[in-house]
């Protein structure tokens, strides 16, 4: 029997899609980050906040733990980092690059 998920607390959507807005062109945080920011581990809830609500926002902006993009949007992401001057770097992965997190992480 499948589980349901949990219900995100009263403006938990709203801080998470705030935080996002606020990271900067050429800038890039994790879903982990993000979580943190809020005082939270919720990783994963930042990505089903993201995945539904996050189309207003630079969603580009939050990515994978070790610099990859967000889950199938490898391909519509990059013109974004290339765009915002984002530190880019090649991979052998499906993807075919990533973000260099250590230059491009932001920490406010």
């Amino acid at each position: 029997m499948a589980r349901a998920l949990p219900e995100h607390p009263p403006g938990f959507v709203d801080a998470v899609l705030a935080v996002v807005d606020d990271i900067p062109p050429g800038c890039v945080a994790t879903y982990g980050d993000v979580a943190a920011m809020l005082g939270s581990r919720g990783a994963r809830a930042v990505g089903q906040v993201m995945a539904r609500y996050g189309a207003d926002v630079p969603w580009w902006r939050v990515i994978r733990a070790g610099g990859r993009p967000p889950a199938g949007h490898a391909e519509r992401a990059r013109p974004h980092y290339e765009l915002e001057g984002t530190p880019l770097r090649p991979s052998a992965d499906a993807d075919g690059y990533r973000i260099d997190l250590s230059a491009a992480r932001w920490r406010p």
